[in-house]
Protein backbone atom coordinates (compact mmCIF):
# COMPACT_ATOMS: atom_id res chain seq x y z
CA UNK A 1 0.00 0.00 0.00
CA UNK A 2 1.39 3.41 -0.94
CA UNK A 3 1.53 6.37 1.39
CA UNK A 4 -0.72 9.25 0.45
CA UNK A 5 0.66 12.73 0.04
CA UNK A 6 -1.43 13.92 2.98
CA UNK A 7 0.14 11.42 5.34
CA UNK A 8 3.60 12.23 3.98
CA UNK A 9 3.03 15.92 4.66
CA UNK A 10 1.81 15.18 8.16
CA UNK A 11 4.91 13.10 8.82
CA UNK A 12 7.14 15.85 7.48
CA UNK A 13 5.43 18.47 9.64
CA UNK A 14 6.03 16.35 12.74
CA UNK A 15 9.67 15.94 11.74
CA UNK A 16 10.10 19.69 11.36
CA UNK A 17 8.54 20.40 14.74
CA UNK A 18 10.96 17.99 16.38
CA UNK A 19 13.92 19.72 14.74
CA UNK A 20 12.75 23.14 15.88
CA UNK A 21 12.26 21.87 19.40
CA UNK A 22 15.71 20.36 19.42
CA UNK A 23 17.47 23.42 18.02
CA UNK A 24 15.62 26.27 19.66
CA UNK A 25 16.99 28.39 22.48
CA UNK A 26 16.03 31.43 24.53
CA UNK A 27 17.83 33.84 22.21
CA UNK A 28 15.29 33.46 19.38
CA UNK A 29 18.13 33.54 16.89
CA UNK A 30 15.83 32.59 14.01
CA UNK A 31 13.75 35.78 14.02
CA UNK A 32 14.02 38.30 11.19
CA UNK A 33 13.33 42.01 11.21
CA UNK A 34 11.15 44.00 8.88
CA UNK A 35 12.86 44.81 5.62
CA UNK A 36 15.75 42.42 6.12
CA UNK A 37 16.99 40.18 3.33
CA UNK A 38 17.93 36.63 4.24
CA UNK A 39 19.14 33.85 2.02
CA UNK A 40 16.62 31.26 0.86
CA UNK A 41 17.37 27.87 2.34
CA UNK A 42 18.76 29.18 5.63
CA UNK A 43 17.07 28.53 8.98
CA UNK A 44 15.37 31.91 8.83
CA UNK A 45 12.73 32.58 6.21
CA UNK A 46 13.05 35.69 4.10
CA UNK A 47 10.54 38.45 4.63
CA UNK A 48 8.60 36.83 7.47
CA UNK A 49 7.81 40.25 8.91
CA UNK A 50 7.05 43.24 6.67
CA UNK A 51 5.78 46.76 7.11
CA UNK A 52 3.46 48.35 4.55
CA UNK A 53 5.17 51.03 2.50
CA UNK A 54 8.66 50.33 3.80
CA UNK A 55 11.51 48.72 1.88
CA UNK A 56 10.01 45.30 2.50
CA UNK A 57 11.41 42.41 0.53
CA UNK A 58 10.97 38.71 0.04
CA UNK A 59 13.30 36.47 -1.92
CA UNK A 60 16.91 35.45 -2.05
CA UNK A 61 18.67 38.46 -3.58
CA UNK A 62 21.25 38.41 -6.37
CA UNK A 63 21.75 39.92 -9.81
CA UNK A 64 18.49 40.61 -11.61
CA UNK A 65 17.80 39.86 -15.27
CA UNK A 66 14.27 41.29 -15.36
CA UNK A 67 12.26 43.73 -13.27
CA UNK A 68 8.50 44.24 -13.22
CA UNK A 69 6.90 47.23 -11.50
CA UNK A 70 3.24 46.83 -10.57
CA UNK A 71 1.10 49.83 -9.62
CA UNK A 72 -1.98 48.88 -7.61
CA UNK A 73 -5.08 51.03 -8.06
CA UNK A 74 -5.47 53.45 -5.15
CA UNK A 75 -9.11 52.44 -4.73
CA UNK A 76 -8.39 48.69 -4.66
CA UNK A 77 -9.35 47.27 -1.25
CA UNK A 78 -10.23 43.98 0.40
CA UNK A 79 -13.79 43.20 1.42
CA UNK A 80 -13.19 44.68 4.89
CA UNK A 81 -12.13 48.00 3.33
CA UNK A 82 -8.42 47.62 4.05
CA UNK A 83 -6.10 48.54 1.16
CA UNK A 84 -4.50 45.98 -1.14
CA UNK A 85 -0.78 46.65 -0.86
CA UNK A 86 2.68 45.37 -1.68
CA UNK A 87 2.53 43.31 1.53
CA UNK A 88 -0.16 41.14 -0.05
CA UNK A 89 2.08 40.45 -3.06
CA UNK A 90 4.94 39.59 -0.72
CA UNK A 91 2.71 37.32 1.34
CA UNK A 92 1.50 35.55 -1.80
CA UNK A 93 5.08 34.95 -2.91
CA UNK A 94 6.10 33.63 0.50
CA UNK A 95 3.06 31.36 0.72
CA UNK A 96 3.73 29.84 -2.69
CA UNK A 97 7.43 29.33 -2.10
CA UNK A 98 7.48 28.20 1.53
CA UNK A 99 4.17 26.51 2.38
CA UNK A 100 4.55 22.81 3.10
CA UNK A 101 2.85 21.01 0.22
CA UNK A 102 2.70 24.05 -2.08
CA UNK A 103 1.16 22.80 -5.30
CA UNK A 104 3.60 24.55 -7.64
CA UNK A 105 6.41 27.08 -7.31
CA UNK A 106 7.16 27.37 -11.03
CA UNK A 107 7.75 30.97 -12.07
CA UNK A 108 7.89 32.17 -8.48
CA UNK A 109 11.15 30.25 -8.15
CA UNK A 110 12.64 32.63 -10.74
CA UNK A 111 11.99 35.62 -8.48
CA UNK A 112 14.87 37.20 -6.58
CA UNK A 113 12.95 39.78 -4.57
CA UNK A 114 9.44 41.12 -4.09
CA UNK A 115 9.49 44.57 -2.54
CA UNK A 116 7.40 47.65 -1.93
CA UNK A 117 8.31 50.46 -4.31
CA UNK A 118 7.75 54.17 -3.88
CA UNK A 119 4.62 53.52 -1.84
CA UNK A 120 2.62 50.64 -0.38
CA UNK A 121 0.64 50.66 -3.63
CA UNK A 122 3.66 49.86 -5.77
CA UNK A 123 5.36 46.48 -6.04
CA UNK A 124 8.77 45.82 -7.58
CA UNK A 125 9.57 42.22 -8.50
CA UNK A 126 13.03 41.26 -9.71
CA UNK A 127 13.77 38.01 -11.52
CA UNK A 128 17.01 36.08 -11.90
CA UNK A 129 16.02 35.20 -15.48
CA UNK A 130 13.87 36.74 -18.17
CA UNK A 131 10.51 35.10 -17.48
CA UNK A 132 8.18 35.22 -20.48
CA UNK A 133 4.99 33.81 -18.84
CA UNK A 134 4.96 36.47 -16.11
CA UNK A 135 1.28 37.23 -16.73
CA UNK A 136 0.41 33.97 -14.97
CA UNK A 137 2.09 35.08 -11.72
CA UNK A 138 0.21 36.77 -8.88
CA UNK A 139 -3.04 35.69 -10.56
CA UNK A 140 -4.81 35.49 -7.18
CA UNK A 141 -3.51 37.28 -4.10
CA UNK A 142 -3.35 35.90 -0.57
CA UNK A 143 -4.36 38.60 1.90
CA UNK A 144 -1.56 39.00 4.43
CA UNK A 145 -3.88 39.96 7.29
CA UNK A 146 -5.91 36.76 6.77
CA UNK A 147 -3.09 34.37 7.72
CA UNK A 148 -0.92 33.98 10.79
CA UNK A 149 2.27 33.18 8.87
CA UNK A 150 2.66 33.85 5.17
CA UNK A 151 5.54 31.37 5.03
CA UNK A 152 3.29 28.41 5.77
CA UNK A 153 -0.46 28.62 5.17
CA UNK A 154 -0.92 24.84 4.91
CA UNK A 155 -3.17 24.82 7.99
CA UNK A 156 -5.33 27.74 6.83
CA UNK A 157 -8.52 27.76 4.76
CA UNK A 158 -9.75 24.30 5.58
CA UNK A 159 -13.46 25.08 5.82
CA UNK A 160 -13.70 28.84 5.33
CA UNK A 161 -12.32 31.50 3.01
CA UNK A 162 -12.17 34.76 4.88
CA UNK A 163 -11.33 37.40 2.29
CA UNK A 164 -12.24 38.62 -1.18
CA UNK A 165 -11.24 41.39 -3.57
CA UNK A 166 -13.83 40.49 -6.18
CA UNK A 167 -17.51 41.46 -6.60
CA UNK A 168 -18.70 38.63 -4.33
CA UNK A 169 -17.46 37.38 -0.98
CA UNK A 170 -18.06 33.97 0.57
CA UNK A 171 -20.67 34.17 3.31
CA UNK A 172 -20.54 30.49 4.22
CA UNK A 173 -19.28 27.12 2.98
CA UNK A 174 -19.83 23.52 4.01
CA UNK A 175 -20.27 20.13 2.38
CA UNK A 176 -23.75 21.03 1.18
CA UNK A 177 -23.42 24.52 -0.30
CA UNK A 178 -21.40 27.68 -0.78
CA UNK A 179 -23.18 31.02 -0.43
CA UNK A 180 -21.82 34.17 -2.08
CA UNK A 181 -23.10 37.66 -1.27
CA UNK A 182 -22.04 41.02 -2.72
CA UNK A 183 -18.77 42.52 -1.51
CA UNK A 184 -19.98 45.93 -0.39
CA UNK A 185 -16.46 47.35 -0.56
CA UNK A 186 -15.77 46.25 -4.13
CA UNK A 187 -14.54 49.28 -6.04
CA UNK A 188 -14.77 48.06 -9.67
CA UNK A 189 -17.47 48.91 -12.19
CA UNK A 190 -18.49 45.25 -12.61
CA UNK A 191 -20.27 44.98 -9.27
CA UNK A 192 -22.38 41.99 -8.28
CA UNK A 193 -25.83 42.10 -9.88
CA UNK A 194 -27.73 39.50 -7.84
CA UNK A 195 -28.04 39.57 -4.04
CA UNK A 196 -27.02 35.94 -3.57
CA UNK A 197 -25.38 33.12 -5.53
CA UNK A 198 -25.57 29.60 -4.16
CA UNK A 199 -23.38 26.77 -5.44
CA UNK A 200 -24.48 23.26 -4.53
CA UNK A 201 -22.80 19.87 -5.16
CA UNK A 202 -24.47 17.23 -7.28
CA UNK A 203 -23.46 13.59 -7.03
CA UNK A 204 -23.33 12.94 -10.77
CA UNK A 205 -24.47 14.27 -14.13
CA UNK A 206 -27.80 12.48 -13.96
CA UNK A 207 -28.54 14.26 -10.69
CA UNK A 208 -27.31 17.54 -12.16
CA UNK A 209 -29.64 17.31 -15.13
CA UNK A 210 -32.59 16.24 -13.00
CA UNK A 211 -31.98 19.23 -10.73
CA UNK A 212 -31.89 21.57 -13.72
CA UNK A 213 -35.10 20.16 -15.16
CA UNK A 214 -36.78 20.42 -11.75
CA UNK A 215 -35.68 24.08 -11.46
CA UNK A 216 -33.68 23.26 -8.32
CA UNK A 217 -30.60 24.77 -9.97
CA UNK A 218 -30.36 27.50 -12.58
CA UNK A 219 -27.06 26.56 -14.28
CA UNK A 220 -24.80 23.52 -14.64
CA UNK A 221 -21.39 23.08 -16.28
CA UNK A 222 -21.15 19.36 -17.06
CA UNK A 223 -18.67 17.43 -19.15
CA UNK A 224 -20.51 17.43 -22.44
CA UNK A 225 -22.23 14.42 -23.97
CA UNK A 226 -25.05 14.16 -26.52
CA UNK A 227 -27.08 12.39 -23.85
CA UNK A 228 -26.89 15.52 -21.74
CA UNK A 229 -28.33 17.65 -24.53
CA UNK A 230 -30.96 15.01 -25.34
CA UNK A 231 -32.04 14.82 -21.69
CA UNK A 232 -32.99 18.51 -21.60
CA UNK A 233 -34.28 18.81 -25.18
CA UNK A 234 -37.91 18.57 -24.06
CA UNK A 235 -37.70 21.69 -21.86
CA UNK A 236 -37.97 24.87 -23.92
CA UNK A 237 -36.60 26.92 -21.03
CA UNK A 238 -33.25 25.08 -20.95
CA UNK A 239 -30.54 26.36 -23.26
CA UNK A 240 -27.37 24.41 -24.12
CA UNK A 241 -24.15 26.19 -25.09
CA UNK A 242 -21.19 24.19 -26.46
CA UNK A 243 -17.72 25.68 -27.02
CA UNK A 244 -14.19 24.34 -27.58
CA UNK A 245 -11.27 25.69 -25.58
CA UNK A 246 -8.37 24.52 -23.48
CA UNK A 247 -9.81 21.27 -22.14
CA UNK A 248 -8.18 18.03 -23.24
CA UNK A 249 -8.35 14.47 -21.98
CA UNK A 250 -5.57 11.92 -21.93
CA UNK A 251 -4.22 8.68 -20.49
CA UNK A 252 -1.29 9.22 -18.12
CA UNK A 253 1.37 6.74 -17.01
CA UNK A 254 2.75 7.24 -13.49
CA UNK A 255 6.39 6.21 -13.74
CA UNK A 256 7.97 7.22 -10.43
CA UNK A 257 7.26 3.75 -9.07
CA UNK A 258 5.15 0.74 -9.99
CA UNK A 259 4.88 -1.12 -13.31
CA UNK A 260 5.40 1.93 -15.52
CA UNK A 261 8.71 2.78 -13.88
CA UNK A 262 10.02 0.18 -16.37
CA UNK A 263 10.31 2.12 -19.67
CA UNK A 264 10.08 -1.06 -21.76
CA UNK A 265 6.87 -2.16 -20.09
CA UNK A 266 5.46 1.38 -20.31
CA UNK A 267 6.16 1.65 -24.04
CA UNK A 268 4.73 -1.79 -24.78
CA UNK A 269 1.58 -0.97 -22.81
CA UNK A 270 1.09 2.35 -24.62
CA UNK A 271 1.66 0.69 -28.02
CA UNK A 272 -1.04 -1.86 -27.14
CA UNK A 273 -3.74 0.80 -26.71
CA UNK A 274 -5.89 1.15 -29.81
CA UNK A 275 -6.62 4.86 -29.66
CA UNK A 276 -8.70 4.74 -32.84
CA UNK A 277 -11.09 2.28 -31.21
CA UNK A 278 -11.29 4.51 -28.12
CA UNK A 279 -12.16 7.46 -30.34
CA UNK A 280 -14.88 5.48 -32.09
CA UNK A 281 -16.32 3.95 -28.94
CA UNK A 282 -15.95 6.78 -26.38
CA UNK A 283 -15.55 10.12 -28.14
CA UNK A 284 -17.34 9.87 -31.50
CA UNK A 285 -20.72 9.63 -29.72
CA UNK A 286 -19.89 12.98 -28.10
CA UNK A 287 -19.03 14.92 -31.25
CA UNK A 288 -19.66 13.57 -34.73
CA UNK A 289 -16.38 13.14 -36.58
CA UNK A 290 -14.30 13.44 -33.40
CA UNK A 291 -10.57 13.20 -34.09
CA UNK A 292 -7.72 12.32 -31.79
CA UNK A 293 -5.70 15.14 -30.27
CA UNK A 294 -2.24 14.38 -31.65
CA UNK A 295 0.01 17.14 -30.37
CA UNK A 296 0.42 15.93 -26.78
CA UNK A 297 -0.77 17.63 -23.57
CA UNK A 298 -1.77 20.85 -25.32
CA UNK A 299 -4.60 21.99 -27.57
CA UNK A 300 -4.24 23.04 -31.23
CA UNK A 301 -2.57 26.38 -31.79
CA UNK A 302 0.85 27.97 -32.05
CA UNK A 303 2.49 25.47 -29.69
CA UNK A 304 0.92 22.33 -31.17
CA UNK A 305 2.65 20.00 -33.64
CA UNK A 306 -0.12 17.71 -34.77
CA UNK A 307 2.33 15.11 -36.06
CA UNK A 308 3.84 14.42 -32.64
CA UNK A 309 1.55 11.67 -31.35
CA UNK A 310 0.44 9.64 -34.33
CA UNK A 311 0.38 5.94 -35.20
CA UNK A 312 1.10 4.80 -31.64
CA UNK A 313 -0.85 1.53 -31.89
CA UNK A 314 1.56 -1.33 -32.65
CA UNK A 315 0.59 -4.49 -30.73
CA UNK A 316 2.98 -6.72 -32.67
CA UNK A 317 5.87 -4.38 -32.01
CA UNK A 318 4.87 -4.19 -28.34
CA UNK A 319 4.93 -7.98 -27.97
CA UNK A 320 8.30 -8.22 -29.69
CA UNK A 321 9.73 -5.49 -27.47
CA UNK A 322 8.64 -7.30 -24.31
CA UNK A 323 9.97 -10.66 -25.46
CA UNK A 324 13.31 -9.13 -26.40
CA UNK A 325 13.61 -7.80 -22.86
CA UNK A 326 12.84 -10.93 -20.89
CA UNK A 327 9.05 -10.79 -20.64
CA UNK A 328 6.79 -13.76 -21.34
CA UNK A 329 3.12 -14.50 -20.81
CA UNK A 330 2.30 -16.53 -17.71
CA UNK A 331 -0.37 -19.17 -17.22
CA UNK A 332 -3.03 -16.47 -16.94
CA UNK A 333 -1.99 -14.88 -20.21
CA UNK A 334 -0.41 -11.82 -18.58
CA UNK A 335 3.03 -10.48 -19.38
CA UNK A 336 5.39 -11.45 -16.57
CA UNK A 337 9.08 -11.05 -15.82
CA UNK A 338 10.96 -13.12 -13.26
CA UNK A 339 7.68 -14.85 -12.52
CA UNK A 340 5.75 -11.68 -11.70
CA UNK A 341 2.91 -10.14 -13.74
CA UNK A 342 2.44 -6.55 -12.54
CA UNK A 343 -1.03 -5.31 -11.66
CA UNK A 344 -1.87 -1.99 -13.31
CA UNK A 345 -4.19 0.20 -11.24
CA UNK A 346 -6.33 2.37 -13.51
CA UNK A 347 -7.70 5.31 -11.53
CA UNK A 348 -10.66 7.48 -12.51
CA UNK A 349 -13.19 9.45 -10.48
CA UNK A 350 -16.31 7.46 -9.67
CA UNK A 351 -19.58 8.78 -11.03
CA UNK A 352 -18.07 9.80 -14.36
CA UNK A 353 -20.05 7.41 -16.54
CA UNK A 354 -18.02 8.14 -19.69
CA UNK A 355 -14.74 7.19 -18.02
CA UNK A 356 -16.37 4.21 -16.39
CA UNK A 357 -17.49 3.23 -19.89
CA UNK A 358 -13.93 3.66 -21.12
CA UNK A 359 -12.73 1.28 -18.44
CA UNK A 360 -15.44 -1.25 -19.26
CA UNK A 361 -14.42 -1.09 -22.92
CA UNK A 362 -10.64 -1.00 -22.64
CA UNK A 363 -9.81 -3.20 -19.65
CA UNK A 364 -10.91 -6.47 -21.33
CA UNK A 365 -8.95 -5.51 -24.46
CA UNK A 366 -5.80 -4.76 -22.45
CA UNK A 367 -6.18 -7.97 -20.46
CA UNK A 368 -6.51 -9.91 -23.71
CA UNK A 369 -3.29 -8.22 -24.84
CA UNK A 370 -1.58 -9.54 -21.70
CA UNK A 371 -1.77 -6.62 -19.30
CA UNK A 372 -3.34 -7.12 -15.87
CA UNK A 373 -5.32 -3.87 -15.70
CA UNK A 374 -7.79 -3.38 -12.84
CA UNK A 375 -10.13 -0.51 -12.02
CA UNK A 376 -8.99 1.34 -8.90
CA UNK A 377 -11.33 4.30 -8.57
CA UNK A 378 -12.48 6.76 -5.93
CA UNK A 379 -14.50 9.98 -5.73
CA UNK A 380 -13.29 13.21 -7.34
CA UNK A 381 -11.87 14.72 -4.15
CA UNK A 382 -9.84 11.56 -3.57
CA UNK A 383 -8.52 11.52 -7.16
CA UNK A 384 -7.66 15.17 -7.70
CA UNK A 385 -6.75 16.36 -4.22
CA UNK A 386 -5.13 13.24 -2.80
CA UNK A 387 -4.06 10.49 -5.15
CA UNK A 388 -2.88 12.47 -8.17
CA UNK A 389 -0.70 14.82 -6.07
CA UNK A 390 0.78 11.82 -4.22
CA UNK A 391 1.32 9.78 -7.44
CA UNK A 392 -0.82 7.02 -5.94
CA UNK A 393 -1.94 5.38 -9.20
CA UNK A 394 -0.48 3.62 -12.25
CA UNK A 395 -2.76 4.65 -15.10
CA UNK A 396 -4.86 7.81 -14.92
CA UNK A 397 -7.51 9.34 -17.17
CA UNK A 398 -8.67 12.90 -16.68
CA UNK A 399 -9.30 16.22 -18.36
CA UNK A 400 -6.80 19.04 -17.98
CA UNK A 401 -7.85 22.66 -18.35
CA UNK A 402 -4.95 24.56 -19.89
CA UNK A 403 -4.45 28.29 -19.32
CA UNK A 404 -3.60 30.55 -22.27
CA UNK A 405 0.17 30.31 -21.71
CA UNK A 406 1.96 26.94 -22.15
CA UNK A 407 3.98 27.56 -18.99
CA UNK A 408 1.72 25.00 -17.31
CA UNK A 409 3.81 22.34 -19.08
CA UNK A 410 6.76 23.29 -16.87
CA UNK A 411 4.63 22.91 -13.76
CA UNK A 412 3.31 19.57 -14.97
CA UNK A 413 6.33 17.88 -16.54
CA UNK A 414 9.64 19.36 -15.30
CA UNK A 415 11.88 17.12 -13.18
CA UNK A 416 11.92 19.50 -10.23
CA UNK A 417 8.12 19.58 -10.17
CA UNK A 418 7.77 15.96 -9.03
CA UNK A 419 6.32 16.12 -5.49
CA UNK A 420 8.87 14.69 -3.06
CA UNK A 421 9.76 15.03 0.60
CA UNK A 422 12.87 16.95 -0.45
CA UNK A 423 10.82 19.72 -2.12
CA UNK A 424 8.06 19.73 0.51
CA UNK A 425 5.79 17.90 -1.94
CA UNK A 426 5.58 20.90 -4.25
CA UNK A 427 4.84 20.52 -7.94
CA UNK A 428 2.21 19.16 -10.28
CA UNK A 429 4.30 16.57 -12.13
CA UNK A 430 1.88 13.83 -11.18
CA UNK A 431 3.40 11.46 -13.74
CA UNK A 432 6.74 11.40 -11.92
CA UNK A 433 8.46 11.83 -15.30
CA UNK A 434 11.99 13.22 -15.35
CA UNK A 435 13.80 13.97 -18.59
CA UNK A 436 16.43 16.62 -17.97
CA UNK A 437 16.64 17.59 -21.64
CA UNK A 438 12.89 18.23 -21.72
CA UNK A 439 13.07 20.12 -18.42
CA UNK A 440 15.80 22.36 -19.81
CA UNK A 441 13.72 23.03 -22.93
CA UNK A 442 10.66 23.95 -20.88
CA UNK A 443 12.60 26.35 -18.70
CA UNK A 444 14.30 27.76 -21.79
CA UNK A 445 10.85 28.37 -23.27
CA UNK A 446 9.83 30.17 -20.10
CA UNK A 447 12.82 32.48 -20.51
CA UNK A 448 12.20 33.19 -24.22
CA UNK A 449 10.09 36.16 -25.28
CA UNK A 450 10.00 35.49 -29.05
CA UNK A 451 6.87 33.39 -29.57
CA UNK A 452 8.09 31.41 -32.59
CA UNK A 453 11.36 30.51 -30.89
CA UNK A 454 9.48 29.65 -27.75
CA UNK A 455 7.08 27.42 -29.69
CA UNK A 456 10.06 25.48 -31.02
CA UNK A 457 11.27 24.68 -27.52
CA UNK A 458 7.78 23.63 -26.44
CA UNK A 459 7.33 21.33 -29.43
CA UNK A 460 10.75 19.76 -28.87
CA UNK A 461 9.92 19.09 -25.21
CA UNK A 462 6.62 17.46 -26.17
CA UNK A 463 8.46 15.24 -28.68
CA UNK A 464 10.56 13.96 -25.78
CA UNK A 465 7.34 13.22 -23.88
CA UNK A 466 6.29 11.16 -26.87
CA UNK A 467 9.62 9.32 -26.97
CA UNK A 468 9.37 8.51 -23.27
CA UNK A 469 5.68 7.52 -23.50
CA UNK A 470 4.57 9.86 -20.72
CA UNK A 471 0.94 10.03 -21.83
CA UNK A 472 -1.41 9.46 -24.72
CA UNK A 473 -3.63 12.42 -25.60
CA UNK A 474 -7.12 11.48 -26.67
CA UNK A 475 -9.49 14.39 -27.29
CA UNK A 476 -9.90 18.15 -27.11
CA UNK A 477 -13.00 18.15 -24.98
CA UNK A 478 -15.91 20.54 -25.56
CA UNK A 479 -17.09 22.77 -22.75
CA UNK A 480 -20.81 22.98 -22.12
CA UNK A 481 -23.05 25.21 -20.09
CA UNK A 482 -26.75 24.48 -19.55
CA UNK A 483 -29.06 27.01 -17.96
CA UNK A 484 -32.69 27.85 -17.43
CA UNK A 485 -33.66 30.99 -19.32
CA UNK A 486 -36.67 31.38 -17.02
CA UNK A 487 -34.37 31.51 -13.97
CA UNK A 488 -31.11 33.24 -14.97
CA UNK A 489 -30.16 35.79 -17.62
CA UNK A 490 -27.41 38.13 -18.66
CA UNK A 491 -24.05 37.11 -20.18
CA UNK A 492 -24.29 33.47 -19.07
CA UNK A 493 -22.57 32.14 -22.22
CA UNK A 494 -19.89 34.82 -22.56
CA UNK A 495 -17.13 33.15 -20.53
CA UNK A 496 -17.87 29.42 -20.79
CA UNK A 497 -14.74 28.93 -22.92
CA UNK A 498 -12.58 30.75 -20.38
CA UNK A 499 -9.84 28.96 -18.43
CA UNK A 500 -11.64 30.42 -15.41
CA UNK A 501 -14.93 28.90 -16.66
CA UNK A 502 -18.11 30.72 -15.57
CA UNK A 503 -16.12 33.43 -13.77
CA UNK A 504 -18.56 36.19 -14.70
CA UNK A 505 -21.49 34.90 -12.65
CA UNK A 506 -21.46 38.16 -10.73
CA UNK A 507 -22.95 39.74 -13.89
CA UNK A 508 -25.75 37.22 -14.29
CA UNK A 509 -29.28 38.36 -13.55
CA UNK A 510 -32.04 36.85 -11.45
CA UNK A 511 -34.87 36.42 -13.97
CA UNK A 512 -37.53 34.80 -11.81
CA UNK A 513 -37.13 37.22 -8.89
CA UNK A 514 -36.38 34.66 -6.18
CA UNK A 515 -33.36 36.73 -5.08
CA UNK A 516 -30.69 34.19 -5.97
CA UNK A 517 -28.89 32.25 -8.67
CA UNK A 518 -28.19 28.58 -7.98
CA UNK A 519 -25.29 26.79 -9.69
CA UNK A 520 -24.91 23.01 -9.63
CA UNK A 521 -21.34 21.77 -9.15
CA UNK A 522 -20.14 18.48 -10.60
CA UNK A 523 -17.40 18.11 -7.97
CA UNK A 524 -16.90 19.53 -4.50
CA UNK A 525 -13.59 20.53 -2.89
CA UNK A 526 -12.58 18.92 0.40
CA UNK A 527 -10.80 22.05 1.64
CA UNK A 528 -10.36 25.64 0.51
CA UNK A 529 -6.60 26.28 0.59
CA UNK A 530 -5.49 28.11 -2.60
CA UNK A 531 -1.83 27.00 -2.36
CA UNK A 532 -1.88 23.31 -1.42
CA UNK A 533 -3.31 20.19 -3.08
CA UNK A 534 -6.82 21.52 -2.33
CA UNK A 535 -6.35 23.69 -5.43
CA UNK A 536 -5.53 20.73 -7.70
CA UNK A 537 -9.18 20.44 -8.76
CA UNK A 538 -10.72 22.57 -11.50
CA UNK A 539 -13.94 22.74 -9.51
CA UNK A 540 -12.07 24.20 -6.55
CA UNK A 541 -10.67 27.10 -8.56
CA UNK A 542 -13.96 27.61 -10.42
CA UNK A 543 -16.06 27.78 -7.26
CA UNK A 544 -13.65 29.30 -4.71
CA UNK A 545 -10.38 30.76 -5.93
CA UNK A 546 -11.41 32.49 -9.16
CA UNK A 547 -14.57 34.10 -7.69
CA UNK A 548 -12.73 35.45 -4.61
CA UNK A 549 -9.07 36.09 -5.46
CA UNK A 550 -8.22 38.83 -7.92
CA UNK A 551 -4.66 39.21 -9.14
CA UNK A 552 -2.84 41.17 -11.81
CA UNK A 553 -4.36 39.54 -14.89
CA UNK A 554 -7.50 37.60 -15.69
CA UNK A 555 -7.83 35.15 -18.56
CA UNK A 556 -10.25 35.86 -21.39
CA UNK A 557 -12.76 33.75 -23.30
CA UNK A 558 -10.59 33.84 -26.42
CA UNK A 559 -7.50 32.49 -24.64
CA UNK A 560 -5.63 35.66 -23.73
CA UNK A 561 -4.94 37.82 -20.67
CA UNK A 562 -6.43 41.15 -19.60
CA UNK A 563 -5.51 43.51 -16.79
CA UNK A 564 -7.80 43.38 -13.75
CA UNK A 565 -9.42 46.40 -12.04
CA UNK A 566 -6.94 45.91 -9.17
CA UNK A 567 -4.19 47.46 -11.26
CA UNK A 568 -3.76 51.16 -12.00
CA UNK A 569 -1.90 50.47 -15.25
CA UNK A 570 -0.08 47.81 -17.21
CA UNK A 571 2.98 46.57 -15.32
CA UNK A 572 6.28 48.03 -16.49
CA UNK A 573 8.56 45.19 -17.66
CA UNK A 574 12.29 45.83 -17.96
CA UNK A 575 15.06 43.47 -19.03
CA UNK A 576 18.30 44.36 -17.27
Amino acid sequence: MRTSKGSKIAALAVGLSLIVAACGDDKDASSTTAGSETTAGSETTAGSETTAGSETTAGEGGEAAMRITYDIAEEAVWDDGSPITADDFICTYEAVMNTVGSLSTVGYDQILTVAAGESEKQVVVEFKTVYAPYRGLFSGLVKKAAVADCNDISGDFQTEFTFSNRPYKLESWDETQAIFVPNENYWGEDKAVTSKVVIVPKADQETEIASLLASEVDFIYPQYSPETADAVAGDANVKVSIQFGGDYEGLYFQQQEGPFADPIFRQAFAQSIDVDSIMEQIYSPIVEGAEQLTCGPIVPGRFCDETTVQDTYDPEGAAALLEENGWAKDGSGFWAKDGEAPEIRWMINTGNTRREGAQAFLIPLMQAAGFNVVADNCEAECVFQQRLPSLDYDLGMYISTAPPDPQYLTSSFACDQIPTEENNFAGQNSQGWCNQEATDLLYKADATVDLDERAGYIKDAIKLMREDWVMLPTFQFPKSGLYRTDKVGGPVEDELNNYAAFNNFHQWTDVDGDGQIVIGAEQWPGCLNPITECANSSWYVWTISFPLQMGVYDTTNDGDYKLTPMMASEPVVETL
